[in-house]
C-alpha cells in the first residue's frame, strides 16, 4: 500500500502495529474499555492509550496479544505535582503498562525552569523502570504551545530524561500534529529517540503523511477508520 505521493509502502498490518489506538474520554464506562481492546486485538493495533484507572482492565483483556497497553500520565495539563506523577507512573506500570505517556511540565518549560521540567521526567521516568525496566516513555510536548526553539529544548530535555520517545499533542489543547512539527522533533531527536504523532489523526492520508515525516508511532482514535481504508 502506497499514498499517492508516497515513497515507501506500508501492509495493513504494518500500519496497524504503528498505532495506539486511543480512547481517553472522560465518560469512557469499563465496557468501551473492553471493546476497545477487543478491537485492538482484531486489528493488532501496537497498543491501546488508556486512562490509567483502566491499565489493570486492559492488561486482562490483551493477555496473549500482540497489543499492550499505553497510559498517560500528568493527563492533559502536565501540571501535577512530580511526587504525583511519578507514584501514577509507578503504580500504572504494576498494573500492566507496558508504555507511558508523561505531559511535559509545560508551565515550567515556558516559565524557564528547565531543571525542574528535568526533575520531573527524571522522577517518572525512574519510578516507571524501578517496576519494571524495560517500561517504553513517551514525552508529550504539547507542541501547539511552543515555537521551533522551544521545541528543540523540549525535545533536548526529553532525550536527556531518558525517553524513547517524545510526542507531538495531548489532543486536548488548540492543536494536535502536524507533519511540520513532526519533521522537526525527529530533526531534534536524531536516531535514538522516536517521534509519536497524535492529535486530529483521523484518516489514512495524514497517517502516512506523519509517518513519512518522521513518526514512529500515530496516536489516534480513528485507527479503524485508518487501516479500513487500505
Amino acid at each position: 500500500m502506497t499514498s499517492a505521493n508516497s515513497h515507501f509502502a506500508l501492509s495493513r498490518s504494518e500500519l496497524a502495529r504503528l498505532i495506539d489506538q486511543t480512547l481517553l474520554k472522560p465518560e469512557a464506562t469499563p465496557e468501551d474499555i473492553k471493546s476497545l481492546c477487543r478491537q485492538a486485538k482484531q486489528y493488532g493495533f501496537a497498543t491501546v492509550c488508556i486512562n490509567p484507572c483502566y491499565v489493570e482492565i486492559a492488561r486482562n483483556e490483551l493477555i496473549n496479544s500482540l497489543t499492550s497497553v499505553c497510559t498517560v500520565i500528568g493527563f492533559p495539563l502536565g501540571a501535577s505535582a512530580s511526587t504525583v506523577k511519578a507514584a501514577e507512573a509507578a503504580a500504572a506500570v504494576r498494573a500492566g503498562a507496558a508504555e507511558i505517556d508523561v505531559v511535559m511540565n509545560i508551565g515550567y518549560f515556558k516559565g524557564g525552569f528547565l531543571n525542574n521540567v528535568l526533575d520531573d521526567l527524571n522522577g517518572v521516568i525512574k519510578a516507571a523502570r524501578q517496576v519494571k525496566q524495560n517500561t517504553v516513555v513517551k514525552v508529550i510536548l504539547e507542541t501547539c504551545l511552543l515555537n521551533d526553539r522551544e521545541k528543540f529544548e523540549a525535545c533536548r530535555l526529553a532525550v536527556t530524561a531518558g525517553a524513547n520517545f517524545v510526542k507531538t499533542s495531548t489532543g486536548w489543547d488548540k492543536g494536535g500534529a502536524t507533519v511540520a512539527d513532526v519533521a522537526l522533533l525527529k530533526q531534534a531527536t536524531g536516531s535514538g529517540v522516536k517521534v509519536k504523532a497524535s492529535g486530529g489523526i483521523r484518516n489514512t492520508a495524514t497517517a502516512l503523511a506523519m509517518i513519512e515525516a518522521g513518526a514512529s508511532r500515530l496516536g489516534t482514535s480513528s485507527g479503524i477508520a485508518i487501516l479500513d481504508k487500505v
